[in-house]
């Protein structure tokens, strides 16, 4: 069993990991690091996804890294493309080759005596071990299980005489040409599915329990393909993402504030999407804008496969499966040939690890996150864990930039350790992921970590609100703990009112 020791150990080699490196080579470029990567292949969602139509739910330029301008004008791109930006940006910033690819986490331990993380590493191609140390280690795994989906089991699913195909798990060579297909859910995977499938099978039905909020937006930015002839590159890409970042703000922030009015605009949008003939109950949901996620429709090609008679949408329960298709409570029977249960994902932290402290596991739903990096109790350890609400590479980026802040003070200082304390017993109800109201956080509520009820340990959701803290507030700000000592709030230096804002929105 081999033992090698690095500064910083990276877990996963997604967007965020790949992310968490490049910040942290331009940052902290004394210090060494790895990233540790189960899959064959670097990219993470991007990589693991196959299903036709894949694609960004978020535009592009503000999914985009603020290091690495997003050219071209297209708003929503393909999962191959932004796999090929994320691998890139890995090799311009000379991170590729610090990918160990092949190797799933076991175990994290951190060693108060020995003030660093051991980890044992399993390479799933060999069977053999292998071990890690580090001073500080960044989990960027995402939060979902990357080996199953959620999937409910539905009563006579073993009476289906034809295939069933979760999105997740997508055959290569799949094969739904003149094919009856029912898709199950109305997520973003829903209805990504359904207009990308619709051009080859027989037809495509979308069931679902309950209707989703949909947004159509233009595929390309003519706006931003403007300002990138006229401008210079990384002005054009600031512009675009302020842009866009203000308007995704505003959309949220009205929705939460003026939720009548935000509904009657967001349906009065689909009305116009659709025909006379369409019902609108199946476009109506049953709760607020941004209760859940709103899924994005590009070129309002659902709109145009519902139009054109390739698809249609079933809003019900299912009964049962039968051996043609799917039964439902109001006695309708879809047929089928192909069904796709787009039902969402099992909500995983870390990777699935255990992390323990001097040989105690930590219980995650007993802590609170700080500022929505740190776990509470665990030393030398980050979390990079994007937005639900605009793109989550926006969170990516400051998150990353303050824990390289924080990795250079402690160099600057002297100091081995740092821990977030809470001794203000701020533990709360909501998890980390507590502004969604979607199943499959519900679902996961005992395995994720809680927001607090206040100060640093409750989760804003707010860009512009994090960019202030992240990148300007103190680092010694009364809540972590270095080397054992009690924590003590330091002054921040005064800075003009407007940086945080034009921080935010043109770049650090």
């Amino acid at each position: 069993m081999s033992e090698q020791h690095f500064d910083v150990l990276i877990i996963g080699a997604g967007v965020s990991g790949i992310g968490m490196a490049c910040h942290l080579k331009q940052k902290c470029p004394g210090k060494s690091f790895t990233i540790l990567e189960r899959r064959q292949s670097l990219g993470g969602t991007w990589d693991l996804f196959r299903y036709p139509g894949i694609r960004s739910d978020s535009d592009m330029f503000t999914f985009g890294y603020n290091f690495r301008p997003w050219t071209g004008g297209k708003v929503l791109a393909d999962g191959a493309s932004i796999k090929s930006y994320v691998s890139e940006t890995a090799k311009e910033h000379g991170v590729e080759r610090h990918i160990r690819y092949g190797l799933s986490v076991q175990t994290a331990d951190w060693s108060s005596l020995d003030k660093c993380w051991k980890l044992i590493a399993l390479n799933e191609a060999t069977g053999e071990t292998e071990t890690y140390t580090a001073s500080f280690l960044i989990g960027c795994t995402g939060y979902y299980n990357y080996d199953q989906g959620y999937k409910p089991d539905f009563p006579g699913e073993a009476d289906f005489k034809g295939q069933i195909v979760h999105p997740q798990h997508w055959p290569e060579n799949l094969d739904f040409t003149g094919k009856k297909v029912v898709v199950i859910g109305s997520g973003a995977t829903a209805i990504t599915l359904v207009p990308g499938m619709a051009g080859k099978a027989a037809h495509v039905t979308m069931l679902q329990r309950s209707p989703t909020y949909l947004m159509p937006l233009p595929s390309m930015d003519k706006i931003a393909l403007a300002l990138q002839k006229a401008l210079p590159a990384r002005a054009a890409y600031r512009l675009t993402r302020a842009r866009n970042i203000s308007i995704s703000r505003f959309l949220y922030q009205r929705s939460r504030k003026s939720p009548k009015a935000m509904r009657r605009l967001f349906l009065s949008i689909i009305k116009r999407q659709v025909d006379d003939q369409t019902d609108m109950r199946h476009f109506t949901p049953d709760y607020n804008p941004w209760d859940q996620r709103l899924c994005v429709v590009k070129d309002g090609d659902l709109f145009t496969a519902l139009k054109a008679g390739r698809a249609s949408i079933a809003t019900d329960h299912i009964e049962r499966f039968t051996e043609t298709g799917i039964h439902l409570e109001s006695g309708e029977h879809l047929d089928a040939d192909i069904i796709i249960p787009a039902t969402g994902l099992d909500i995983q932290m870390l990777g699935g690890i255990k992390p323990k402290v001097d040989g105690e596991e930590v219980i995650l739903k007993n802590k609170v996150v700080y500022k929505s990096v740190m776990v509470e109790g665990i030393p030398n350890a980050g979390m990079i864990f994007g937005y639900t609400n605009i793109s989550w590479t926006l969170k990516v980026d400051i998150a990353s930039e303050y824990l390289c802040r924080l990795i250079n003070h402690m160099d600057r200082r002297g100091m081995r350790v740092a821990v977030a304390r809470d001794t203000g017993n701020s533990l709360g109800e909501d998890t980390v992921m507590g502004s969604l109201d979607a199943g499959y956080i519900k679902r996961a509520a005992d395995r994720l970590p809680r927001q607090g009820t206040h100060g640093p340990w409750k989760s804003s959701q707010n860009y512009l609100e994090d960019v202030k803290t992240l990148r300007f507030e103190p680092i010694e700000d009364g809540y972590i703990e270095f080397d054992g000592k009690k924590p003590i709030a330091r002054e921040s230096e005064p800075r003009g009112f407007l940086r945080p804002l034009r921080s935010a929105l043109f770049g650090a």
